[in-house]
């Protein structure tokens, strides 16, 4: 079997105690939690999914929501994010052949048809690793990262930087031949990703001009984001870490 025809592995790191603002993954969004929606917009990779998170007590409410809804997850290290996605993999029976989607837990808007066509960019092309995030066109929150699980085995034993544990990707980026995935217009000044409060009040208001839906595609998202401008100020000022892919 080809690399390119193997089995997808979509794990999503995810955890309680953010440095920045703790708990965000089980804020309330519309009735449901950031982490349930986010998997309610994965639906059609619902059976791919792998929530990683870390040991403690503290992830308690990610363990029950992944029990109550029949989510798989994995714990491992707090620190070593790289060990916890290998981990994770390994666990679930991830082989050579097979493909790593990374997600991270505060992009509640995050759109399947980019994953999957994000995916498809990989299978396509002679890549080991394919994003939108080292060159951005879409908004943060979109932000896919697709691997080989050779790529992840190989980060796995080599890497040896704590931010290259902590990030996951860096060595891969580095050592290994890479490709962007690309909008055809740049929507990158959008940002929607749950860092701070003020992020938070932006998606929620941007979930309430989507009538409180989960199944709205990118489309009529920034068709929203358009119409009402005042969604996106609500958090411009918010400035992301200096290593972007982090969590």
């Amino acid at each position: 079997m080809s690399k390119r025809d193997g089995n997808i592995f979509v794990i999503i790191q995810a955890r309680m105690n953010s440095s920045r603002l703790y708990g965000k993954v089980m804020f309330p969004l519309c009735g449901k939690s950031v982490l349930e929606m986010m998997i309610k917009r994965l639906d059609s990779f619902r059976e791919n999914i792998i929530i990683a998170t870390s040991k403690g007590e503290e992830q308690h409410p990610i363990l029950n929501l992944c029990q109550k809804r029949g989510i798989k997850y994995f714990r491992g290290s707090q620190n070593d994010v790289l060990g916890r996605y290998y981990e994770a993999a390994l666990t679930f029976g991830a082989k050579s052949e097979d493909i790593i989607v990374r997600l991270t837990s505060d992009c509640p808007v995050i759109d399947e048809g980019i994953v999957k066509k994000t995916v498809d960019f990989y299978r396509r092309n002679n890549f080991e690793y394919v994003s939108n995030v080292i060159q951005r066109t879409f908004p943060r929150g979109m932000d896919t990262e697709v691997f080989s699980f050779d790529a992840l085995k190989e980060a796995y034993k080599n890497a040896k930087k704590s931010f290259e544990r902590e990030h996951v990707t860096p060595w891969i980026i580095k050592n290994y031949k890479n490709g962007s995935f690309l909008n055809e217009i740049n929507h990158s000044r959008y940002r929607l990703t749950l860092d701070e409060q003020k992020d938070y009040l932006a998606i929620k208001e941007l979930f309430v001009k989507l009538g409180c839906r989960s199944d709205f595609d990118y489309d009529e998202m920034i068709n929203i984001l358009i119409r009402n401008p005042h969604i996106a100020d609500m958090n411009k000022e918010v400035k992301q870490k200096e290593y972007e892919c982090s969590f």
